[in-house]
């Protein structure tokens, strides 16, 4: 399974877009990522000094008191009981050191939390299910899922609103150089931004336990220029292509129950339950980031998804080889 998913990682690109495909919250490429990275950065210095003073301190004990040749190993050395000044040492300098990395962490928490987005602010609603992301652009209504398009842009000229939902179990969204993780929960609304500077595809999961597919529920953030973005967003509201050539195979999709819980803008597929597909082949990957949207892995997906990813939500509808070449005909046309 892991395979599957590195090449997903390693193959579904976008052409000529950069993708950073090493989650590496030591690289950070937005405001939140750089506010936690530094933290870390403080944090390990502060305990690293510890680590130094005290292995230094065990080491010259070590070498100081070290029973030396010809000692009277049976004489215990000099016994010193207790000394209040290195007692009140080591008991004010930990706490001190507690109230700054407290102290600290608040202050940089409350700076992400509390930052009032600008006014130009794009707003993205984020649901999780068990085990893709559902994710909403209320301003543009368009429904997509499993890549996050938001708009990228210099320090302090581009933003984007996260709120974050769950419709089954609790979720975590974490993209590590853009953000922190944060919780998404059932009956419960909790919000993030993001700033990424640089255009580009970001790579993330899911970060809290959810069952079975927990490990298989990717997530990708597709940062693009303004321009690019309302390009994108002005494909997604328009309805599915209809294709006449391609009329007979979406005949036998409209008859199957994939239109229960598929939505497919301009056609009779109007099901909530699964993701939305109208433009289904723009997309980089299928499964929530499994596997690469080609033609293949589409067919493979469509005819079997538990041999896939076991747990799964779709079923298998055991197609004909008629109805599975038709469907993925059809499916191939949502672009």
């Amino acid at each position: 399974m892991f395979s599957y998913v590195l090449t997903a990682l390693l193959q579904a690109q976008v052409p000529g877009v950069p993708e950073h495909r090493i989650t590496d919250m030591f690289k950070p490429l937005a405001g939140p990522a750089w506010s936690e990275y530094n933290i870390a950065l403080l944090t390990f210095a502060i305990t690293a000094a510890i680590f130094v003073v005290v292995a230094g301190l065990i080491v010259y004990t070590i070498y100081r008191f070290r029973r030396r040749p010809g000692e009277d190993s049976q004489n215990e050395p000099p016994q010193v009981y207790g000394s209040n000044q290195i007692e009140a040492a080591w008991t004010v300098i930990p706490i001190l050191i507690v109230f700054v990395l407290i102290g600290v962490s608040a202050r940089v928490i409350a700076e992400v939390e509390n930052a009032s987005p600008p006014k130009s602010t794009l707003k993205i609603r984020v649901i999780g299910h068990q085990w893709w992301w559902e994710v909403r652009y209320p301003d543009y209504g368009v429904t997509t899922a499993n890549e996050v398009h938001m708009i990228a842009g210099p320090e302090g000229k581009a933003s984007n609103y996260l709120e974050l939902e769950s419709a089954d179990v609790i979720h975590s969204f974490w993209i590590p150089q853009l953000a922190g993780k944060t919780d998404l929960i059932p009956n419960r609304a909790n919000y993030m931004w993001m700033d990424p500077r640089d255009p580009g595809v970001y790579v993330g999961n899911c970060a809290e336990y959810c069952g079975t597919q927990h490990a298989n529920m990717l997530l990708r953030v597709v940062a693009q220029t303004p321009e690019d973005f309302e390009r994108w967003a002005a494909n997604e509201k328009s309805p599915a292509v209809q294709s006449t050539s391609a009329a007979t195979a979406k005949a036998t999709f409209d008859s199957l129950s994939c239109v229960n819980c598929h939505t497919v803008t301009g056609t009779p597929a109007g099901g909530k339950f699964g993701p939305d597909l109208t433009h289904l082949m723009t997309r980089q990957t299928l499964a929530a980031g499994m596997f690469v949207n080609d033609h293949e892995n589409l067919r493979r997906w469509v005819n079997d998804p538990q041999e896939l990813k076991p747990g799964c939500l779709m079923p298998s509808f055991k197609l004909t080889d008629k109805e599975l070449t038709d469907v993925v005909a059809y499916l191939e046309t949502l672009k």
